[in-house]
């Protein structure tokens, strides 16, 4: 008799926690759409994180790593969802590496996860992004197949935005690749200055307003113009 009264009462207590689980669930199920109606970042990522703990998913652990690193919090969106290339990730699960590789000064490691993107679906964007990273492991062979890429395939409307000024701006996507050119004929021969400012010149044709490409202008005029670019010619 003894032995049926504890099995009931283990049964019973399975029951509960069962029950316990699946109404837990529910409550963070409901709090997470709740939170995404009103917008609170930090709610979403409370119930995502609840919800991984009660039924762990994949598809729910790259959804939070997504949302962190929406919200610039590139560290714990890594930590959630790991930084190796991996042939199984989703496409959400390889972005969120990129970015926030990317973010945190990572470009060798970032540069995996842009070419496992571009690789899955290629556009000018993501070969912007390959080109750029490329540039700045040296890699500059490589980075000038990305550019002349991007320079065929960019549309009009495509655009690309710079953040080193205060007030972010936005460039046509087209300018934004002549630059990177720029860039890549003077790294590959530093007497190819004339070269490369004329590459930027079209770069600021299609928009007056690109600052940076202005500011490398001018690097590029004051090198051609110093005392020891002056030895050279005599």
């Amino acid at each position: 008799m003894k032995k049926i009264i504890a099995v009931l009462l283990l049964s019973i207590g399975f029951s509960a926690t069962a029950q316990t689980k699946s109404d837990l669930q529910k409550h963070y199920e409901a709090f997470y759409n709740e939170m995404r109606l009103q917008g609170d970042v930090n709610g979403v990522i409370n119930a995502l994180t609840h919800l991984n703990v009660i039924s762990p998913s994949k598809e729910r652990k790259d959804t939070l790593a997504f949302v962190y690193a929406n919200n610039n919090q590139h560290m714990q969106a890594l930590n959630t969802i790991g930084i190796e290339k991996e042939a199984s990730d989703s496409d959400m699960a390889v972005q969120v590496k990129a970015i926030s590789l990317k973010a945190l000064n990572q470009p060798k490691r970032a540069l995996e996860q842009f070419e496992e993107l571009f690789k899955r679906t290629p556009n000018p964007y993501l070969a912007y992004e390959l080109a750029d990273l490329k540039i700045q492991t040296g890699d500059l062979a490589s980075a000038t197949i990305n550019i002349d890429y991007g320079i065929a395939n960019a549309k009009d409307d495509m655009k690309y935005a710079f953040y080193e000024r205060q007030q972010p701006y936005e460039v046509p996507l087209k300018a934004a690749f002549l630059h990177l050119k720029a860039l890549t004929i003077f790294d590959n021969n530093k007497d190819n200055i004339d070269a490369a400012i004329a590459k930027i010149d079209e770069a600021l044709a299609l928009d007056p307003n690109f600052n940076l490409a202005s500011l490398s202008k001018q690097a590029l005029e004051s090198r051609r113009n110093s005392p020891a670019e002056e030895d050279k010619k005599e």
